[in-house]
């Protein structure tokens, strides 16, 4: 049995720039941190008395004899694209979230960097931070086809605070951010997270914004340039304050990008956050629903949860180590192998090994 470990991320500055579709041609900068909260990729050896070789458990239980059975595009593909067939036997492959997927905080292509870390490392091969983050910014974008930029996975993938910068020429650069313990402890305990209770494919939202970052050079530009006025308050002597406000300039200018990224259910809980105390904050993901980061005084944030008691607070810390491999046992490979035996002969094997009982 192998498990993965995958944080979810936290975008603070310069989403939209990290779309493929923009950097290329000018370049892009995103400020995140990945946060406590973790996808789980659990793989094993499926035993040979199932009569399925695929059992794959998300919010369906699927129980499969091939691989082009399987219902989820990500691990179908996955597998496929990993070059995963018959060499293991059956595969049982179990998700599960601390937080609900389609929510703005990454959550697919956390699913997508922990199934790669899993599945290479159940192929015994040990896959870096900066090839995983790869592998699935390809997989996602040109095999699955999404409508995602490529930030993403390479926060989970990483872990921390980073600056990720996208060159013109299509390479990625992790900067890690360094600020004082007293400055980090300041701005995450001014943090605030609120689910709003709704879902989305972010890659239909995202596909509206897609279509129109061209003609929103000037906007992009401008919050490309806010990653690293944010990185001047993070590492000078002035108020964690002005971090709040930075954010509330970002999600001004976020919103004017799409009609897709915002609602008025989105505006009046942002609206009555400021009225209670909240500096500034945006909605996480590429819009409309999911996860609302708030920057608000740590006195004021009961004030803000009262304000908005409709809505579920989720406190968080900060992490630093992105995805990783938890457990690892490869004891369970050989238990069930018999040398020259197809998967039905295994099968019958161990019926009558049981005396036909199972």
């Amino acid at each position: 049995m192998i498990i993965s470990r995958t944080p979810y991320r936290v975008s603070f500055f310069g989403g939209g720039t990290d779309y493929p579709q923009w950097y290329l041609k000018e370049g892009g900068a995103v400020l995140s941190t990945t946060i406590d909260k973790y996808c789980y990729i659990t793989c094993r050896v499926l035993p040979p008395f199932f009569e399925t070789r695929y059992r794959i458990i998300w919010s369906h239980i699927e129980n499969v004899s091939t691989i082009s059975e399987i219902l989820h595009p990500a691990v179908r593909e996955g597998l496929k694209h990993l070059g995963i067939n018959g060499d293991f036997g059956g595969l049982e492959i179990h998700y599960q979230g601390d937080l609900p997927a389609r929510a703005g905080m990454g959550s697919s292509s956390s699913f997508v960097v922990g199934l790669f870390k899993v599945l290479t490392a159940l192929k015994g091969e040990i896959v870096g931070s900066h090839e995983l983050a790869r592998m699935a910014i390809e997989f996602e974008q040109s095999i699955l086809k999404e409508n995602v930029g490529s930030q993403d996975q390479v926060a989970v993938s990483y872990g921390g605070m980073n600056v990720i910068r996208f060159r013109k020429n299509g390479e990625i650069r992790v900067e890690p951010v360094t600020i004082s313990t007293e400055k980090l402890s300041e701005l995450e305990s001014s943090l605030m997270l609120l689910y709003t209770g709704t879902s989305r494919l972010s890659s239909e939202v995202a596909a509206d914004f897609v279509a129109n970052c061209e003609g929103k050079g000037a906007v992009l530009i401008k919050m490309r340039t806010m990653v690293d006025q944010a990185l001047s308050i993070l590492a000078g002597q002035g108020s964690i304050s002005e971090f709040g406000t930075l954010l509330n300039e970002t999600w001004k200018l976020k919103r004017g990008i799409s009609n897709k990224i915002s609602s008025p259910t989105i505006d009046k809980i942002y609206v009555t956050a400021i009225e209670n105390g909240a500096l500034g904050g945006k909605l996480l993901g590429a819009g409309s629903s999911g996860f609302m980061l708030l920057f608000a005084p740590p006195e004021k944030q009961q004030q803000i949860k009262d304000a908005l008691p409709g809505y579920l607070h989720v406190p968080f810390r900060f992490e630093s180590e992105g995805s990783t491999i938890i457990y690892y046992s490869r004891s369970d490979q050989g238990r069930f192998r018999f040398a020259g035996a197809g998967h039905s002969q295994v099968q019958g094997a161990y019926r009558q090994a049981a005396g036909n009982t199972v």
